[in-house]
């Protein structure tokens, strides 16, 4: 992952930026001020040198011997991700799934606010109503542009995932949160993220065997 005016990121350490957040987000809720590289990478997970190598691609943090200000770290790890402001997303494929994620209110607190949903089919008879407004995907390329919305969540089903991407890459979206079991082609400056959720249960599968 690269931006311009910053080094080459590799994915793993922005992943792990986010860990880091919400390690410093639960310091903050308990009133800690400061916090060692230590005391954070244990939270987080992780050994202190890669902690401290991770930061170290977006300046110098911390005063040694005195840690890490927990406040200051954490509004300039999210400045990095950009969730600082409500970043707005949207998603596409009302069903089941599509309509749980929209109901979930956990997101705006992370920076994320789902603002709209497309559906192929917007008078199809669902079991709950969404309190984000619902469009036909005839709309999905103005909404975009007018918008400016870049990211969406795609919970469609896997034979018209690729098809449904083409469009909201052409609609100008460049993140992805991919639901549908599938390699996705995109565009090298779009980026998708995968949730495939059988894949995970096969993962924790594997090390429950006895």
């Amino acid at each position: 992952m690269k931006k311009a005016g910053r080094p080459e990121i590799p994915r793993k350490a922005v992943y792990r930026l986010s860990v880091y957040l919400r390690c410093l987000q639960r310091l903050k809720g308990n009133s800690i001020r400061t916090v060692s590289s230590e005391a954070l990478a244990r939270a987080a997970g992780v050994k202190s040198t890669q902690l401290r190598k991770d930061l170290t691609y977006f300046g110098q943090f911390g005063t040694r011997g005195l840690g890490y200000d927990v406040e200051q770290l954490s509004a300039m790890i999210g400045d990095v991700l950009g969730t600082n402001s409500l970043q707005p997303v949207i998603l596409v494929g009302v069903g089941n799934l599509g309509l749980a994620l929209l109901s979930y209110q956990g997101f705006e607190p992370e920076g994320f606010e789902i603002v709209a949903a497309f559906d192929d089919d917007i008078k199809r008879k669902r079991s709950s109503r969404s309190r984000q407004p619902l469009y036909d995907m005839d709309a999905l390329a103005t909404y975009v542009k007018e918008r400016g919305v870049k990211m969406a969540i795609l919970t469609v089903p896997v034979n018209v995932a690729q098809e449904v991407t083409n469009q909201l890459v052409e609609s100008g979206i460049s993140g992805i949160l991919n639901f549908a079991p599938i390699v996705l082609i995109v565009p090298e400056e779009v980026m998708v993220n995968n949730v495939n959720l059988a894949m995970e249960l096969e993962n924790l599968s594997f090390f429950i065997q006895t």
